[in-house]
Protein backbone atom coordinates (compact mmCIF):
# COMPACT_ATOMS: atom_id res chain seq x y z
CA UNK A 1 0.00 0.00 0.00
CA UNK A 2 1.40 3.39 -0.96
CA UNK A 3 1.33 6.29 1.49
CA UNK A 4 0.78 9.88 0.42
CA UNK A 5 3.57 12.31 1.28
CA UNK A 6 3.26 14.65 4.24
CA UNK A 7 1.65 17.83 2.93
CA UNK A 8 3.60 20.33 5.02
CA UNK A 9 7.10 21.48 4.10
CA UNK A 10 9.50 20.82 6.96
CA UNK A 11 11.84 23.52 8.16
CA UNK A 12 15.54 22.57 8.03
CA UNK A 13 16.81 21.24 11.35
CA UNK A 14 19.97 19.99 13.01
CA UNK A 15 20.40 17.14 15.49
CA UNK A 16 23.52 16.82 17.62
CA UNK A 17 24.37 14.66 20.60
CA UNK A 18 27.16 12.86 22.44
CA UNK A 19 29.58 10.98 20.20
CA UNK A 20 28.66 7.72 21.90
CA UNK A 21 25.73 6.60 24.07
CA UNK A 22 25.80 3.38 26.07
CA UNK A 23 22.49 2.38 27.64
CA UNK A 24 21.45 -0.60 29.69
CA UNK A 25 21.64 -2.41 33.01
CA UNK A 26 25.29 -3.02 33.86
CA UNK A 27 26.90 -0.85 31.16
CA UNK A 28 28.66 1.13 33.89
CA UNK A 29 30.73 -1.95 34.83
CA UNK A 30 33.25 -1.15 32.08
CA UNK A 31 33.15 2.63 32.42
CA UNK A 32 36.81 2.93 33.45
CA UNK A 33 38.02 1.17 30.31
CA UNK A 34 36.07 3.58 28.12
CA UNK A 35 37.30 6.60 30.09
CA UNK A 36 40.93 5.51 29.87
CA UNK A 37 40.64 5.53 26.08
CA UNK A 38 40.50 9.33 26.38
CA UNK A 39 42.93 10.15 29.18
CA UNK A 40 45.10 8.71 31.96
CA UNK A 41 44.57 11.33 34.68
CA UNK A 42 40.84 11.50 35.45
CA UNK A 43 38.97 14.00 37.58
CA UNK A 44 35.77 12.54 39.01
CA UNK A 45 33.11 15.20 39.55
CA UNK A 46 30.34 13.75 41.69
CA UNK A 47 27.35 14.75 43.80
CA UNK A 48 27.03 15.03 47.55
CA UNK A 49 26.90 11.25 48.13
CA UNK A 50 30.41 9.90 47.38
CA UNK A 51 29.29 6.31 47.97
CA UNK A 52 27.34 6.47 44.71
CA UNK A 53 30.60 6.54 42.74
CA UNK A 54 32.17 3.55 44.52
CA UNK A 55 31.44 1.46 41.43
CA UNK A 56 33.80 3.68 39.45
CA UNK A 57 36.55 4.31 42.00
CA UNK A 58 36.88 0.54 42.46
CA UNK A 59 37.36 0.12 38.72
CA UNK A 60 40.16 2.70 38.63
CA UNK A 61 41.80 1.24 41.73
CA UNK A 62 41.82 -2.20 40.12
CA UNK A 63 43.67 -0.71 37.15
CA UNK A 64 46.15 1.18 39.30
CA UNK A 65 44.86 4.58 38.18
CA UNK A 66 44.85 7.54 40.60
CA UNK A 67 41.91 9.92 40.35
CA UNK A 68 41.15 13.44 41.55
CA UNK A 69 37.80 13.65 43.32
CA UNK A 70 35.65 16.79 43.31
CA UNK A 71 32.40 16.83 45.27
CA UNK A 72 29.55 19.09 44.13
CA UNK A 73 27.14 19.47 47.04
CA UNK A 74 24.69 21.74 45.20
CA UNK A 75 24.18 23.37 41.83
CA UNK A 76 27.62 24.66 40.78
CA UNK A 77 28.46 28.35 40.98
CA UNK A 78 30.84 30.26 38.75
CA UNK A 79 33.34 30.40 41.63
CA UNK A 80 33.05 26.63 42.16
CA UNK A 81 34.09 26.09 38.55
CA UNK A 82 36.99 28.55 38.75
CA UNK A 83 38.38 26.66 41.75
CA UNK A 84 37.80 23.27 40.13
CA UNK A 85 39.59 24.31 36.93
CA UNK A 86 42.63 25.42 38.95
CA UNK A 87 42.66 22.11 40.78
CA UNK A 88 42.39 20.12 37.55
CA UNK A 89 45.25 22.13 36.06
CA UNK A 90 47.47 21.50 39.09
CA UNK A 91 46.78 17.75 38.85
CA UNK A 92 47.28 17.68 35.05
CA UNK A 93 43.84 16.08 34.60
CA UNK A 94 43.23 15.14 30.98
CA UNK A 95 39.72 13.65 31.15
CA UNK A 96 36.76 14.87 33.23
CA UNK A 97 33.96 12.55 34.34
CA UNK A 98 30.63 13.82 35.66
CA UNK A 99 28.94 11.17 37.81
CA UNK A 100 25.62 12.02 39.43
CA UNK A 101 22.72 14.32 38.68
CA UNK A 102 22.60 17.35 36.44
CA UNK A 103 24.75 19.47 38.76
CA UNK A 104 27.69 17.06 38.68
CA UNK A 105 27.48 16.55 34.92
CA UNK A 106 27.11 20.28 34.24
CA UNK A 107 30.10 21.02 36.46
CA UNK A 108 32.16 18.42 34.60
CA UNK A 109 31.25 19.90 31.22
CA UNK A 110 32.11 23.41 32.40
CA UNK A 111 35.46 22.32 33.86
CA UNK A 112 36.37 20.47 30.67
CA UNK A 113 35.53 23.55 28.58
CA UNK A 114 37.38 26.08 30.73
CA UNK A 115 40.49 23.95 31.06
CA UNK A 116 41.30 24.75 27.44
CA UNK A 117 39.67 28.17 27.13
CA UNK A 118 41.45 30.82 29.15
CA UNK A 119 39.96 33.91 30.71
CA UNK A 120 37.08 34.65 33.03
CA UNK A 121 34.07 32.29 32.80
CA UNK A 122 31.96 35.44 32.44
CA UNK A 123 33.50 35.84 29.00
CA UNK A 124 31.51 32.81 27.87
CA UNK A 125 28.31 32.85 29.97
CA UNK A 126 24.92 33.73 28.49
CA UNK A 127 22.71 36.56 29.81
CA UNK A 128 25.03 37.86 32.58
CA UNK A 129 28.30 37.48 30.65
CA UNK A 130 29.65 38.28 27.21
CA UNK A 131 28.38 35.04 25.63
CA UNK A 132 31.51 34.54 23.57
CA UNK A 133 31.94 31.16 21.82
CA UNK A 134 34.64 28.76 22.97
CA UNK A 135 37.87 29.07 21.01
CA UNK A 136 39.33 25.62 21.74
CA UNK A 137 37.79 22.20 22.12
CA UNK A 138 37.33 21.07 25.75
CA UNK A 139 39.32 18.22 27.22
CA UNK A 140 37.44 14.90 26.91
CA UNK A 141 34.33 14.71 29.09
CA UNK A 142 32.36 11.57 29.98
CA UNK A 143 28.90 11.77 31.62
CA UNK A 144 27.41 9.05 33.83
CA UNK A 145 23.99 9.93 35.31
CA UNK A 146 22.91 8.38 38.61
CA UNK A 147 19.50 10.08 38.52
CA UNK A 148 16.81 10.02 35.84
CA UNK A 149 16.02 13.66 35.28
CA UNK A 150 18.20 16.31 33.70
CA UNK A 151 19.42 14.50 30.58
CA UNK A 152 22.62 16.55 30.97
CA UNK A 153 24.65 13.61 29.69
CA UNK A 154 23.57 14.53 26.15
CA UNK A 155 23.24 18.32 26.25
CA UNK A 156 25.63 20.98 24.99
CA UNK A 157 25.42 23.37 27.93
CA UNK A 158 26.32 23.62 31.60
CA UNK A 159 23.95 25.44 33.96
CA UNK A 160 25.84 27.54 36.53
CA UNK A 161 24.64 29.80 39.31
CA UNK A 162 25.89 33.37 39.19
CA UNK A 163 25.35 34.46 42.84
CA UNK A 164 26.13 38.13 42.23
CA UNK A 165 23.35 38.29 39.65
CA UNK A 166 21.14 35.83 41.56
CA UNK A 167 20.32 33.81 38.47
CA UNK A 168 21.22 30.50 36.82
CA UNK A 169 22.70 30.82 33.35
CA UNK A 170 24.35 28.58 30.77
CA UNK A 171 27.80 28.08 29.39
CA UNK A 172 26.88 26.72 25.97
CA UNK A 173 28.67 25.42 22.89
CA UNK A 174 28.31 22.43 20.55
CA UNK A 175 31.78 21.28 21.62
CA UNK A 176 30.48 20.76 25.15
CA UNK A 177 28.54 17.64 24.22
CA UNK A 178 30.16 14.78 26.17
CA UNK A 179 32.26 12.34 24.19
CA UNK A 180 30.31 9.52 25.78
CA UNK A 181 27.18 9.12 27.88
CA UNK A 182 26.99 5.96 29.99
CA UNK A 183 23.38 5.47 31.12
CA UNK A 184 22.91 2.54 33.51
CA UNK A 185 19.41 2.36 35.05
CA UNK A 186 20.79 0.27 37.94
CA UNK A 187 22.58 3.37 39.24
CA UNK A 188 19.21 5.02 39.94
CA UNK A 189 17.70 2.26 42.11
CA UNK A 190 18.97 3.71 45.40
CA UNK A 191 17.45 7.17 44.90
CA UNK A 192 15.07 8.22 47.69
CA UNK A 193 11.44 8.97 46.76
CA UNK A 194 11.72 12.77 46.95
CA UNK A 195 14.74 12.82 44.61
CA UNK A 196 13.06 10.31 42.32
CA UNK A 197 10.02 12.62 42.15
CA UNK A 198 11.84 15.89 41.50
CA UNK A 199 14.30 14.50 38.96
CA UNK A 200 11.66 12.38 37.22
CA UNK A 201 9.31 15.32 36.89
CA UNK A 202 12.16 17.39 35.46
CA UNK A 203 12.57 14.76 32.73
CA UNK A 204 8.81 14.70 32.17
CA UNK A 205 8.72 18.50 31.87
CA UNK A 206 11.58 18.54 29.38
CA UNK A 207 9.86 16.00 27.16
CA UNK A 208 6.59 17.93 27.14
CA UNK A 209 8.20 21.35 26.64
CA UNK A 210 10.38 20.09 23.80
CA UNK A 211 7.33 18.49 22.13
CA UNK A 212 5.28 21.72 22.17
CA UNK A 213 8.31 23.94 21.43
CA UNK A 214 8.43 26.26 18.44
CA UNK A 215 11.62 24.47 17.38
CA UNK A 216 10.44 20.85 17.58
CA UNK A 217 11.40 18.64 14.65
CA UNK A 218 10.56 15.10 13.51
CA UNK A 219 13.51 13.54 15.36
CA UNK A 220 12.77 15.25 18.66
CA UNK A 221 9.06 14.51 18.22
CA UNK A 222 9.74 10.77 18.01
CA UNK A 223 11.88 10.88 21.15
CA UNK A 224 9.33 12.97 23.05
CA UNK A 225 6.34 10.82 22.16
CA UNK A 226 8.05 7.68 23.41
CA UNK A 227 9.55 9.41 26.44
CA UNK A 228 6.27 11.03 27.51
CA UNK A 229 4.50 7.66 27.43
CA UNK A 230 7.28 5.94 29.37
CA UNK A 231 7.47 8.64 32.02
CA UNK A 232 3.72 8.96 32.49
CA UNK A 233 3.50 5.19 33.00
CA UNK A 234 6.49 4.89 35.34
CA UNK A 235 6.59 7.98 37.59
CA UNK A 236 4.15 6.83 40.24
CA UNK A 237 5.72 3.36 40.29
CA UNK A 238 9.32 4.50 40.82
CA UNK A 239 8.13 6.91 43.52
CA UNK A 240 6.49 4.14 45.54
CA UNK A 241 8.83 1.26 44.58
CA UNK A 242 12.32 2.41 43.68
CA UNK A 243 13.52 -1.14 43.02
CA UNK A 244 11.09 -1.78 40.15
CA UNK A 245 13.62 -2.42 37.38
CA UNK A 246 11.30 -1.96 34.35
CA UNK A 247 10.01 1.38 35.68
CA UNK A 248 13.53 2.59 36.52
CA UNK A 249 14.61 1.64 33.00
CA UNK A 250 11.68 3.55 31.50
CA UNK A 251 12.62 6.64 33.51
CA UNK A 252 16.30 6.39 32.54
CA UNK A 253 15.24 6.26 28.89
CA UNK A 254 12.77 9.11 29.36
CA UNK A 255 15.52 11.24 30.91
CA UNK A 256 17.92 10.41 28.09
CA UNK A 257 15.27 11.20 25.47
CA UNK A 258 14.44 14.45 27.23
CA UNK A 259 18.08 15.52 27.11
CA UNK A 260 18.35 14.64 23.44
CA UNK A 261 15.15 16.55 22.68
CA UNK A 262 15.87 19.72 24.65
CA UNK A 263 19.36 20.00 23.20
CA UNK A 264 17.84 20.15 19.73
CA UNK A 265 14.36 21.66 20.16
CA UNK A 266 14.64 24.07 23.11
CA UNK A 267 12.26 24.21 26.07
CA UNK A 268 9.70 26.77 27.25
CA UNK A 269 8.34 28.96 30.02
CA UNK A 270 8.69 26.35 32.77
CA UNK A 271 12.45 26.32 32.34
CA UNK A 272 12.47 30.04 31.65
CA UNK A 273 11.07 30.53 35.14
CA UNK A 274 13.14 27.75 36.73
CA UNK A 275 16.49 29.29 35.84
CA UNK A 276 15.54 32.55 37.52
CA UNK A 277 13.89 30.95 40.57
CA UNK A 278 16.84 28.60 41.07
CA UNK A 279 19.16 31.58 41.28
CA UNK A 280 16.97 33.37 43.83
CA UNK A 281 15.88 30.55 46.14
CA UNK A 282 17.30 27.22 47.43
CA UNK A 283 14.71 25.21 45.52
CA UNK A 284 15.33 21.86 43.76
CA UNK A 285 15.16 22.42 40.02
CA UNK A 286 12.89 19.45 39.38
CA UNK A 287 10.43 20.46 42.11
CA UNK A 288 10.20 23.98 40.65
CA UNK A 289 9.56 22.56 37.18
CA UNK A 290 6.92 20.18 38.52
CA UNK A 291 5.03 22.91 40.35
CA UNK A 292 5.04 25.13 37.28
CA UNK A 293 4.34 22.52 34.58
CA UNK A 294 0.51 22.24 34.80
CA UNK A 295 0.19 26.00 35.31
CA UNK A 296 2.30 26.84 32.26
CA UNK A 297 0.46 24.25 30.18
CA UNK A 298 -2.85 25.85 31.18
CA UNK A 299 -1.59 29.36 30.42
CA UNK A 300 -0.22 28.27 27.04
CA UNK A 301 -3.44 26.53 26.05
CA UNK A 302 -5.59 29.52 26.99
CA UNK A 303 -3.25 31.98 25.23
CA UNK A 304 -3.18 29.87 22.07
CA UNK A 305 -6.97 29.50 22.10
CA UNK A 306 -7.38 33.27 22.49
CA UNK A 307 -4.65 34.59 20.19
CA UNK A 308 -3.56 31.79 17.83
CA UNK A 309 -6.41 29.25 17.66
CA UNK A 310 -5.14 27.85 14.34
CA UNK A 311 -1.64 27.20 15.67
CA UNK A 312 -0.51 23.57 15.25
CA UNK A 313 1.13 23.93 18.66
CA UNK A 314 -2.34 24.06 20.23
CA UNK A 315 -3.08 20.66 18.72
CA UNK A 316 0.18 19.39 20.21
CA UNK A 317 -1.15 20.07 23.70
CA UNK A 318 -4.07 17.81 22.87
CA UNK A 319 -1.64 15.16 21.67
CA UNK A 320 0.26 15.41 24.97
CA UNK A 321 -3.00 14.83 26.83
CA UNK A 322 -3.69 11.69 24.81
CA UNK A 323 -0.15 10.37 25.31
CA UNK A 324 -0.21 10.74 29.08
CA UNK A 325 -3.81 9.67 29.74
CA UNK A 326 -3.94 6.89 27.19
CA UNK A 327 -7.36 8.18 26.11
CA UNK A 328 -7.79 8.72 22.36
CA UNK A 329 -10.43 11.43 22.85
CA UNK A 330 -8.68 13.34 25.65
CA UNK A 331 -8.55 17.13 25.41
CA UNK A 332 -5.71 19.44 26.40
CA UNK A 333 -7.56 20.27 29.64
CA UNK A 334 -7.64 16.56 30.54
CA UNK A 335 -3.87 16.40 30.25
CA UNK A 336 -3.47 19.43 32.49
CA UNK A 337 -5.71 17.82 35.11
CA UNK A 338 -3.71 14.58 34.89
CA UNK A 339 -0.38 16.39 35.41
CA UNK A 340 -1.85 18.36 38.33
CA UNK A 341 -2.94 15.12 40.01
CA UNK A 342 0.46 13.52 39.38
CA UNK A 343 2.31 16.40 41.05
CA UNK A 344 -0.06 16.16 44.02
CA UNK A 345 0.53 12.40 44.32
CA UNK A 346 4.30 12.98 44.25
CA UNK A 347 3.95 15.65 46.98
CA UNK A 348 5.36 18.59 45.08
CA UNK A 349 5.27 21.63 47.40
CA UNK A 350 4.12 25.18 46.75
CA UNK A 351 6.84 27.57 45.63
CA UNK A 352 6.03 29.72 48.65
CA UNK A 353 7.68 27.01 50.74
CA UNK A 354 11.01 28.02 49.19
CA UNK A 355 10.53 31.73 49.90
CA UNK A 356 8.76 33.03 46.78
CA UNK A 357 6.36 35.83 47.70
CA UNK A 358 4.19 38.30 45.82
CA UNK A 359 6.74 41.12 45.98
CA UNK A 360 9.12 38.92 43.92
CA UNK A 361 6.70 38.35 41.04
CA UNK A 362 7.49 41.39 38.88
CA UNK A 363 11.25 40.84 39.08
CA UNK A 364 10.96 37.10 38.38
CA UNK A 365 8.67 37.68 35.39
CA UNK A 366 10.97 40.33 33.94
CA UNK A 367 14.10 38.19 34.30
CA UNK A 368 12.34 35.08 32.98
CA UNK A 369 11.42 36.86 29.75
CA UNK A 370 15.15 37.23 29.01
CA UNK A 371 15.80 33.51 29.42
CA UNK A 372 16.85 31.53 26.35
CA UNK A 373 14.33 28.81 27.29
CA UNK A 374 11.45 31.28 27.06
CA UNK A 375 12.13 31.69 23.35
CA UNK A 376 11.03 28.10 22.73
CA UNK A 377 7.64 28.53 24.40
CA UNK A 378 4.76 27.83 21.95
CA UNK A 379 3.41 31.37 22.37
CA UNK A 380 4.75 34.57 23.88
CA UNK A 381 3.10 35.00 27.25
CA UNK A 382 2.27 38.46 28.58
CA UNK A 383 3.68 39.86 31.79
CA UNK A 384 0.24 39.49 33.35
CA UNK A 385 0.06 35.82 32.36
CA UNK A 386 3.51 35.16 33.81
CA UNK A 387 2.61 36.80 37.10
CA UNK A 388 -0.65 34.82 37.28
CA UNK A 389 1.36 31.59 36.91
CA UNK A 390 3.59 32.63 39.82
CA UNK A 391 0.54 33.51 41.95
CA UNK A 392 -0.94 30.06 41.38
CA UNK A 393 2.42 28.37 42.03
CA UNK A 394 2.49 29.90 45.51
CA UNK A 395 -0.94 28.56 46.44
CA UNK A 396 -1.11 25.37 48.48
Amino acid sequence: MMHSPVETILMPFEFATASRILFGAGVSDKAADLILEHGQHPMLVAGKTPARIDFLTRQFAARGVDTVYLGISSEPTVDDIIGAVARAQDAACDVIIGVGGGSAMDAAKAIAALLTNEGDPMDYLEVVGLGRPLQKRPVPCIAIPTTAGSGAEVTRNAVLTAPKDRVKVSLRHAWMLPLAAIVDPLLTHALPPEVTASTGLDAFTQLIEAFVSKQANPLTDALCRDGIQRASGALRTVYTDGTCAPAREDMALASLFGGLALANAKLGAVHGFAGVLGGLFPAPHGAVCARLLPLVLEANVHALQDREPQSPLLARHTKVARLITGESNAKAEDGIAWVTALCKDLRIPSLSSYGLESHHFEDVAEKSLRSSSMRGNPIELTNGELIHILEQACND
